[in-house]
């Protein structure tokens, strides 16, 4: 649950891939063969697990990455092309359904922040990220990341997990941009004041820049 809350490399999603501009035309052509819909679910899943594994561990992953899927093929046929991305839609159909264990992983985090020992990565039957890094787990991280609110936990860690731009999660959690940019300043002022010296935030999680050079 508490791994580094550093980014990737600059240049790659968290998924290991951007978002494909024919992906709205894959979802359009699913309408009329479903079978197509399996090309998406190999291209997305597995960066969904890993994202909700960090949050809930592997077992919760497992049920809420089948239905974040199940959920985008029921509803497919109403996806906006005009989105920023399907990567965003399936990541938003994933936050909602987050969102119904919201109290486990406050408890998990808060279990964490009392005895130091992760429930949630100590349920991993491997190693899934090599970059467990200790002052991200540190009890003082922990205890701040459960007394944010869902909402902000969400934009912080879409933002550092998921690699998203800000007009990213704003679609992805049906939010306007400023609301995204204030989550975030309040999520990594509350972190970095908890976390002291060890603080993970830094340049990592400073405002992203655009392809223009314009901060988003």
């Amino acid at each position: 649950m508490t791994e580094s809350l550093g980014r990737p490399s600059p240049g790659a999603g968290a998924s290991g891939v951007g978002t494909d501009p024919g992906d709205a035309a894959l979802v359009a052509a699913s309408l009329g063969e479903p079978e197509r819909f399996a090309e998406l679910f190999d291209r997305y899943a597995p960066a969904i697990h890993r994202y909700v594994a960090r949050r809930l561990g592997r077992d919760a992953a497992d049920d809420v990455t089948a239905e974040t899927f199940l959920t985008a093929f029921r509803i497919r046929a109403g996806y906006d092309s005009g989105r920023a991305g399907v990567r965003p839609w399936l990541y938003g159909i994933a936050a909602k359904l987050i969102s119904r264990h919201r109290r486990e992983e406050v408890r998990a985090l808060k279990l964490l922040a009392r005895t130091g020992h992760d429930p949630v990565a100590a349920s991993w039957t491997d190693s899934a990220d090599d970059r467990v890094a200790a002052q991200a787990a540190s009890r003082p991280l922990a205890r701040a990341l459960a007394a944010l609110s869902e909402g902000d936990r969400d934009v912080l860690l879409l933002f550092a997990w998921a690699d998203f731009t800000y007009q990213e999660i704003a679609e992805a959690l049906g939010i306007p941009v400023g609301t995204v940019r204030s989550r975030l300043n309040r999520a990594r002022r509350k972190l970095r004041t908890a976390a002291g010296a060890y603080s993970p935030f830094g340049d990592p999680l400073e405002p992203r820049l655009t392809g223009k050079g314009e901060a988003v």
